[in-house]
C-alpha cells in the first residue's frame, strides 16, 4: 500500500472511531461551535468532537504544528476532506477565527501573535467577530473613520462598526481603524487586534426582520490597544484587511467538514428536495417537469459549486486563490437566494409561516432563514462589488 493508501486508512478508522453518531447528522441550529465562552453548542456531543478534533490538529488542517494545527500537505488534506464526507460529518468547529483572522496572521502576524492567538482559535477558545463596515462606509469601506491615536505602546481607539456579526458572542475582534487622515485614504488604514472585553466596548444588537439577527453595531469609547496587536505595519492595513476577505470567500476553510454552518448548507430542509417536492404534493412522484428540472438543476449547481471549491484546494499554489474567490461569493449568494426560492415554490403557501399551529418548526424556520438571507448578496461585499473584483482582477477588463 502507498503512503497516502496508509493514510487514508488510519484516517478512516480514526474518523468512525472518534467521531460521535450526532455529528455524523445535519447541523441542526444551535448545536455549532464557533469558539469562544459566551455562546455554547446545546449538543454536548460537539464538544466531545471539537476536543478530538483540536487534538489531532485537524479544526486547523493545513496550519503549521508548531501553532497546533494538522500540518498536513495538500494531498493529505484532500484526502481526509474525501473522509469526513464520507460520513457525512459536521464541523467541529465554525467562526471567524478559523476562517478569516487565523489565516491571515499566518501571512501577516509576528511569531508572538501567531503563538498567542493561533492556539485558541484550533483550540476553539476564542471567538472572533470582525469590525470592518461602519454607518458611514458599508461598501465604500476605505471611507473608514474609526480613529486610533497613538499613545505611547498603546492606541486609543474611538468610533463604532456597524453589521458586526456575532459581536454579541465574541471574546476578540480584528478590527480595521484610521491612523492617518492627511494620507489617501487607502493608505492610512491599520489592522488592530483587541479583547471585547476591554474598557469602552460596547454592543448592540440589531434585529432584522425575520425577528432576530447575527448582526449588531459596536461601539469604542477610548479603548486602550496594545500595540503588539498591530498586525504588518501601521497604515498599512488595507493590504491585510483585503486579503483576509479573500479567505473569507473563498470557502476554503470550510471544506474540512461534510456539513458546514455556512450558507449553502443553513438552506438546507428537513428533507432532499425531491422528497420535499413529493411531501408536499402528496405524491409518490413528482409530476411537473418544470419543477422536476429545476431541482435537478440546483442539485447540479451546488455540486458544480462544491467541486470547484475543491478543486481550487488542489491547483492553488497558495493556500488561498486570490481575486478569484469573489467569484465562490457571487455564486454561492446567487445560489442560496435561488435555492430558498425553489423551497418557497415547494411549499406553497406554507413558506409563509411566521407562527401558529398550522405550521411546523421547520416552515417557521425556513421563512425567516429567506428573508434573513436576503442580506448574502450585501454581506461580505456586494455582489455588485463581487462583480468588478472579477471583471477587473480576474479576467483584467478595463475601468
Amino acid at each position: 500500500m502507498t503512503f497516502l493508501g496508509n493514510f487514508r486508512t488510519e484516517t478512516r478508522d480514526w474518523l468512525e472511531e472518534n467521531c460521535p453518531a450526532s455529528m455524523r447528522t445535519r447541523m441542526v441550529a444551535g448545536e455549532d461551535v464557533g469558539g469562544g465562552r459566551k455562546r455554547k453548542s446545546t449538543n454536548p456531543d460537539a464538544y466531545v468532537w471539537l476536543e478530538r478534533m483540536a487534538e489531532k490538529g485537524w479544526t486547523a488542517p493545513t496550519w503549521p504544528e508548531e501553532y497546533g494545527g494538522g500540518g498536513l500537505p495538500k494531498d493529505e488534506f484532500l484526502i481526509l476532506l474525501e473522509e469526513l464526507q464520507r460520513i457525512k460529518a459536521r464541523p467541529p468547529l465554525g467562526g471567524m477565527g478559523i476562517t478569516m483572522i487565523g489565516p491571515t496572521l499566518l501571512e501577516y502576524g509576528t511569531e508572538d501573535q501567531k503563538k498567542r492567538h493561533l492556539p485558541s482559535i484550533i483550540n476553539g477558545d476564542i471567538a472572533w467577530c470582525q469590525g470592518y463596515s461602519e454607518p458611514g462606509a458599508g461598501s465604500d469601506l476605505a471611507s473608514l473613520q474609526t480613529k486610533a491615536e497613538s499613545q505611547g505602546d498603546h492606541y486609543l481607539v474611538n468610533g463604532s462598526k456597524i453589521w458586526t456579526s456575532g459581536a454579541m458572542h465574541a471574546d476578540w475582534i480584528f478590527c480595521l481603524v484610521r491612523t492617518d487622515t492627511q494620507v489617501p485614504k487607502h493608505e492610512g488604514i491599520s489592522f488592530l487586534l483587541f479583547s471585547m472585553d476591554s474598557p469602552g466596548v460596547s454592543v448592540k444588537p440589531i434585529e432584522l426582520l425575520n425577528g432576530h439577527s447575527p448582526f449588531c453595531q459596536t461601539f469604542f469609547d477610548d479603548v486602550q490597544v496594545p500595540k503588539i496587536d498591530l498586525i504588518h505595519k501601521e497604515n498599512q492595513g488595507w493590504r491585510v484587511a483585503t486579503r483576509l476577505l479573500q479567505h473569507e470567500r473563498s470557502g476554503l476553510a470550510s471544506l474540512a467538514s461534510a456539513d458546514t454552518a455556512g450558507p449553502l448548507q443553513r438552506i438546507k430542509p428537513s428533507m432532499p428536495l425531491p422528497d420535499l417536492a413529493k411531501h408536499y404534493a402528496g405524491a409518490d412522484v413528482i409530476a411537473d417537469a418544470v419543477l422536476r428540472d429545476e431541482i435537478v438543476v440546483n442539485e447540479m449547481q451546488k455540486r458544480a459549486f462544491n467541486l470547484t471549491q475543491a478543486r481550487a484546494v488542489a491547483e492553488s499554489e497558495a493556500d488561498t486563490p486570490g481575486a478569484a474567490t469573489s467569484i465562490f461569493n457571487y455564486i454561492e449568494a446567487e445560489y442560496v437566494k435561488e435555492q430558498l426560492e425553489l423551497q418557497n415554490r415547494i411549499r406553497g403557501t406554507q413558506a409563509f409561516g411566521w407562527e401558529g399551529d398550522s405550521f411546523t418548526s421547520e416552515e417557521i424556520g425556513m421563512c425567516r432563514l429567506n428573508l434573513e438571507a436576503k442580506s448574502i448578496s450585501i454581506a461580505g461585499g456586494s455582489n455588485e462589488i463581487q462583480l468588478n473584483i472579477i471583471a477587473k482582477r480576474v479576467l483584467g477588463l478595463p475601468d
